[in-house]
């Protein structure tokens, strides 16, 4: 169903059941899924959130300002996916990182041809760093990204099966949508992403899939075709 997709993760995801900063098991279980699909013959690249060491909205009132917070949460993307990278090579996948601005040695500076090359030739590209600019959120740059390196779809990993009407966590009443067209979800006032990387999808179009990324398999039962988690589309 879809040949090349940018799988965002969200930063807490990596930190395991406390969110918290990198657990071996879930970089270890995250890896094994992406390479077994990679291995199938699909491309994958990753955008990581940061959330799990540093978000920058979390500065504001901590001493520093929004632009040096969200300065500090690009970095702390940065080291997801270096993380990332390493548990793939493990698995026997290439990996590359890419930053959204200059981080030499530790990273390549992030160019479109260059990040869709390492997925054609098999490897896994992690661009990181969100977009290089203050103020946009990981869920924007991976948006962006998805659209740059034409996706067939942008798949975001949560801990919930797809998309509710109320937060399921929460509320026991709620409902789970198979599929949402992108006017649907602004109506409902959904949060599938924030509003700027919500936009970027619909003008592609770029369909959002979200899912469960703790469910062993679903990575590649999605991108085989079978229904899993919520289809937001134009």
């Amino acid at each position: 169903m879809y040949k090349r997709v940018l799988l965002k993760l969200s930063g807490e995801s990596l930190g395991g059941p406390a969110g918290k900063g990198l657990d071996e098991s879930c970089l270890k279980k995250f890896a094994g899924e992406i390479a077994t699909a990679v291995k199938a013959g699909y491309q994958i690249a990753i955008v990581n959130g940061g959330g799990n060491i540093f978000r920058g909205i979390q500065g504001i009132g901590k001493g520093y300002d929004r632009v040096t917070g969200d300065r500090m949460g690009m970095l702390a993307t940065v080291i997801n996916s270096l993380a990332l990278a390493s548990a793939l090579r493990s698995e026997g996948i290439a990996a590359e990182v890419f930053t959204a601005t200059q981080m030499a040695p530790l990273a390549k500076l992030y160019d479109r041809d260059n990040a869709v090359q390492v997925l054609t030739e098999g490897g896994v590209a992690l661009i990181s760093g969100g977009t290089g600019n203050p103020f946009f959120s990981t869920d924007s740059g991976a948006a962006l990204r998805a659209l740059e390196i034409g996706a067939d779809a942008l798949l975001k990993g949560t801990r919930v099966d797809g998309v509710y009407t109320a937060d399921p966590e929460k509320d026991p009443s709620a409902v789970k949508y198979d599929e949402l067209t992108f006017q649907e979800a602004l109506v409902k006032h959904l949060k599938v992403m924030d509003q700027t990387a919500f936009a970027l999808c619909e003008q592609g179009p770029v369909p959002i899939v979200v899912f469960d990324i703790n469910t062993p398999g679903a990575l590649l039962r999605l991108l085989e075709g079978e229904k899993i988690g919520t289809l937001v589309h134009a």
